[in-house]
């Protein structure tokens, strides 16, 4: 009989259509049905030994939430008859007066139950809870997930024994996942957490990837990928990153209508095992990235999110080095201008902050400048090795890049039709943050602002809430200006100050729009003295 494994995740939701997302353990036929009649079907489609399916629902009522359940060869599978959950629903396009998009990054998988969380309360399981309990309240409309999903590079005690049980973890990549296989235990560990099944079945959600979904520093730089393409075991992690991530979470970011036109889906599903097309595709991409596009737009109501590809479509050759290929910097600038009066808030998600406390600009601008040669061989090295080991390799770090995104921003938020607000969404920095922007002689018609947030549960060293307290101080400011100098480094086109943290903490933003005016909230998940958790308000401020 065929069973659930994984899942259902509600992914992309409009205003009559949904996609569900289903991992089970068998070849099957998946079945959405909906409380108000609307349904779907998908057979399933098979990769490297496991089953999979995108359900399509069409037909739903715009702007109703409607109880769904999943079955499998006809059999309910969902909601678990032992479920202490609500019903989960598909939720269509939210009401044209109100939008909640909450987002934030860096999730290690909670514990089992009753085990101690040794990073305190989980973020997004404290969500599911207050959701739970309260299933008609407030909630997100979607939940943007800005990288590191899963961590390949840092793994649970009990992944690594599963490791241990299948290979030698003496042999590189040691204690870190290698093949396809230990990328789905990944997923499995992290997404069957009961709280985040719930949450991910019932609110919809984007995702994009950043290092640790494939691992720590993924294109640093050209000397750091001809390192790790030295490696005999590098070529197979990426590939099989690289197939997950397609599976697990890209699949679910496009529409119906995305799907249908995409001939690698269609060539995954027509195949008795579609192992063989993914991978050719996985290669491919890792040849030549201008030949894939992982980011993506996605439009709710007058609300636009550009979701950005800022891992693997740089360009890496230090005479050449930018954040986006050509082809991919042509395509973001036409989804931010394109009907630029149709949005009234535009969202820019990267899962790299575009604007950083100053010091860490200026370092990350002096290593690009001391690896491009600015100062001789022997500085090229040390600002190699600088970067490696201090994760230099933010916006900042691709000088014409960061500039380029500042203009273009700045183009899209000034004159007739600009939109009231235009945010850039980010976490992977392990601490909270709003930063505003300003342009000498220039000034925007559209509320400008870096939204940073993360972690969601991940650990926060000492080491780096003071490095982070440092670094937006003016003494940081003041010795960036003079690393700054020491690499002849050209002044950034943008200036910017911090307005808001920086606050530590497993957190969640949430931005709430509204006709043309907008508000942010910030909230931590923190334990209460009778042991239950909760998300605890820290900011809540107007944006416009």
């Amino acid at each position: 009989m065929a069973g659930l494994r994984l899942g259902p995740l509600l992914r992309y939701t409009d205003g009559s259509n949904a996609t569900v997302w289903v991992e089970t353990n068998r070849p099957c036929t998946a079945e959405v049905r909906c409380a108000d009649g609307a349904r779907g079907t998908a057979r399933t489609f098979q990769i490297a030994g496991h089953h999979y399916a995108l359900v399509p629902v069409s037909g739903l009522t715009p702007g109703t939430a409607t109880e769904y359940e999943v079955l499998l060869d006809g059999a309910r599978v969902w909601p678990p008859p032992d479920s202490r959950f609500p019903p989960s629903v598909i939720a269509t396009s939210p009401a044209e007066e109100d939008t909640r998009i909450a987002f934030g990054s860096c999730r290690w998988a909670s514990p089992p139950a009753g085990e101690k969380d040794p990073v305190g309360p989980d973020a997004l399981d404290t969500l599911s809870t207050r959701i739970a309990a309260d299933p008609d309240g407030a909630r997100p409309d979607v939940l943007l997930l800005l990288g590191d999903q899963v961590y390949a590079d840092e793994i649970s005690d009990a992944t690594r024994r599963w490791i241990a049980g299948r290979r030698e973890p003496s042999e590189p990549p040691g204690d870190q996942v290698a093949d396809y296989e230990e990328y789905t235990h990944l997923y499995d560990e992290s997404w069957s957490d009961p709280q985040v099944r719930w949450l991910l079945s019932t609110v919809p959600s984007c995702m994009i990837f950043d290092d640790h979904d494939v691992i720590d520093d993924w294109n640093t730089s050209a000397a750091w990928l001809a390192d790790m393409r030295a490696t005999d075991w590098w070529r197979e992690r990426l590939l099989s990153g690289l197939m997950s991530y397609w599976v697990y979470q890209h699949l679910g970011n496009l529409s119906p209508d995305e799907l249908a036109a995409d001939p690698l889906y269609a060539a995954v599903r027509e195949a008795t095992d579609g192992t063989d097309v993914l991978r050719t595709f996985a290669a491919r991409a890792d040849a030549d990235p201008t030949t894939v596009r992982w980011s993506y737009r996605r439009d709710f109501g007058r609300v636009r999110l550009v979701m950005v590809d800022s891992r693997a479509a740089r360009v890496l050759e230090e005479e050449h080095r930018t954040m986006l290929d050509p082809g991919e910097a042509a395509w973001l600038r036409e989804q931010i201008l394109e009907d630029r009066d149709s949005c009234d808030h535009l969202l820019i998600g990267t899962s790299l902050p575009w604007l950083l406390p100053h010091l860490v600009h200026d370092v990350e601008a002096w290593s690009a400048a001391m690896c491009v040669g600015e100062r001789g061989a022997r500085w090229a090295r040390l600002g190699e090795r600088i970067r490696r080991g201090a994760d230099l390799e933010h916006w900042s770090a691709f000088p014409a890049s960061f500039d380029s995104l500042a203009d273009l921003i700045a183009e899209a938020g000034t004159g007739p039709g600009a939109p009231a607000t235009v945010s850039v969404l980010s976490g992977d920095v392990h601490h909270a943050y709003v930063a505003e922007p300003s342009w000498p002689g220039r000034a925007p018609d559209s509320v400008v602002a870096q939204l940073t947030c993360s972690p969601v549960h991940n650990s926060v060293p000492l080491s780096i809430r003071l490095g982070f307290r440092f670094g937006w101080s003016a003494p940081a400011r003041a010795l960036g200006r003079r690393i700054a100098r020491h690499g002849r480094c050209a002044a950034p086109t943008v200036g910017w100050r911090k307005t808001g943290g920086p606050w530590f903490g497993n957190q969640l933003m949430t931005l709430t729009l509204r006709g043309r005016s907008a508000r942010l909230s910030l909230e931590q998940a923190r334990t209460e003295r009778d042991g239950a958790t909760a998300l605890r308000m820290v900011t809540d401020r107007k944006l416009a």
